[in-house]
């Protein structure tokens, strides 16, 4: 058998492979064996009908198809291994000469593991920014839980104004005629968050509660329903209920309904510290984000098409995982956004292909720092996977399998080298103020694998998708 191997593109090879004739009469004799004991052939036992009996019943094409299809798979395979080629999937194979009495000719486009070029990843300039936390930052964190502790109550002596929260009922009418969705009976919306078509709520202000008010609005002309985009509608409104937010002072005894705080200045004291200690997590985070750009901006390597795709299938994944979780469903979200499956691939195939360059840039540089994952800590990620997914067994099957178990150990090995460039970098500059790691003594999270996420995959970890709210016809286009 002859083999020869040039390079391809998109990270793959050209495998050509040239079979001596006699090992295509050797497939074509064990194919009429096979056939012949797959099919009833009168006068013959299973296995022992001659070839040109078989050839009558189920023809000569069907008996060569037979023999070049194992021929085919058996020398391919072989190929592989006399040249020490490690295929990421099936390759595409093309057969270019399969008679009898002729060698057999094929050539496959195998696509393989990419070599990746390091540049540097070391000697960048930059340097962890920390932000400030100062009185106007921690004053913004005790607006918000005042906000987030007041109460509502029925406003009576005057109208309403922007801010407050109402009750309204609408009909609409398009030329004098109802249309579709353009009414309810009571619908709650905040004033002035313009959840409604531009310049409906305006119309709202100043009303008391049972007051009515009509007026004419336009449609915008990007509105979803083709129907009512730039068209004027008339819209009879009540207003049924409001009520406005009442803040609870900012005093002692607020802090004091919020927890363990002696007054206000402790709880202003605590959420500055906070503010603090997140800060400089932050601040590493972001530092360590600007490793992996930079390493991975300086790196060279060609993307095999195929991890691309199982990527661009996995951030797939992750967006229907998203929907479940709130309810929505993957054809209506698709309706809603006017985009089809094959809009939202190519919508995440730039993203995919930046993951997969940055797994592998990443697995590289961990290879060449010597970075390796004992089995005790992968049996810990194993532990701690059972805890949390320990009542689906098709996860879990997946975690203790050898395969799951290359996917956890590329994760931590991954996550430790990144931390590692950080430490060794504060290491070097004793200047700069320490960049404690929060989770330092938490797990590393592992997602749920998406069927076919392997060692090489990115896990499926956080949402590729957004939250869309459905609404009546009176809700602009968001």
């Amino acid at each position: 058998m002859n083999v020869t191997v040039t390079p391809a593109p998109r990270s793959s090879l050209n495998v050509r492979v040239e079979v001596p004739p006699e090992r295509l009469d050797a497939a074509i004799t064990e194919a009429v064996r096979h056939l012949s004991q797959r099919t009833r052939i009168h006068g013959f036992r299973p296995g022992k009908a001659p070839r040109a009996v078989v050839e009558r019943v189920v023809g000569a094409d069907a008996v060569l198809e037979e023999a070049m299809d194992h021929l085919v798979q058996r020398a391919y395979r072989d190929a592989l291994v006399e040249q020490q080629i490690l295929p990421l999937t099936q390759a595409d194979v093309k057969v270019e000469q399969g008679e009898e009495g002729k060698p057999v000719i094929f050539t496959a486009t195998v696509p393989i593991r990419p070599e990746v070029k390091l540049g540097d990843y070391r000697g960048f300039n930059f340097k962890p920014e920390i932000d400030t936390i100062d009185e106007p930052k921690v004053q913004k964190v005790v607006d918000e839980l005042r906000d987030q502790n007041a109460t509502l109550a029925p406003v009576e002596d005057r109208g309403a104004r922007n801010g407050d929260y109402a009750v309204i009922g609408y009909s609409g009418t398009k030329a004098g005629v109802p249309f579709e969705g353009g009414s309810a009976e009571r619908m709650p919306l905040i004033l002035g968050e313009e959840r409604l078509i531009p310049g409906f709520e305006a119309n709202l202000l100043g009303l008391q509660p049972g007051e009515k008010a009509g007026f004419d609005i336009t449609f915008p002309d990007d509105y979803p329903e083709a129907g009512l985009a730039g068209q004027q509608a008339h819209f009879g409104v009540e207003l049924k209920e409001l009520r406005e937010k009442i803040l609870p002072a900012e005093d002692d005894d607020f802090a004091r309904s919020l927890g363990n705080y002696a007054d206000l200045a402790a709880l202003k004291a605590e959420i500055k510290t906070r503010l603090e200690r997140n800060a400089l997590d932050r601040a590493r985070h972001e530092f360590a984000d600007k490793i992996i750009e930079y390493a991975t901006a300086n790196a060279t390597l060609e993307l095999p098409d195929i991890l691309v795709e199982q990527e661009v299938e996995i951030m797939h994944d992750e967006l229907r995982g998203s929907l479940a979780r709130q309810g929505i469903d993957e054809a209506a979200y698709l309706k809603a956004t006017e985009k089809t499956e094959a809009d939202l691939h190519a919508d995440f195939r730039p993203r995919a292909e930046k993951r997969v360059k940055v797994l592998l840039v990443l697995s590289k540089i961990a290879e060449d720092e010597g970075l390796e994952i004992a089995d005790r800590d992968v049996e810990a990620e194993v532990r701690r996977a059972r805890e949390r997914y320990g009542n689906d067994r098709r996860t879990m099957a997946y975690f203790e399998s050898e395969r799951g178990q290359s996917f956890i150990r590329s994760t931590l090995r991954r996550s430790r080298l990144v931390e590692k460039l950080v430490d060794e970098w504060l290491a070097a500059h004793p200047e700069h103020p320490a960049l404690p790691h929060l989770e330092d003594d938490e797990p590393v999270e592992l997602a749920a694998p998406a069927p076919d996420a392997d060692a090489g995959a990115a896990p499926p970890a956080r949402s590729a998708g957004s939250r869309k709210k459905s609404r009546p016809v009176a809700a602009k286009s968001r």
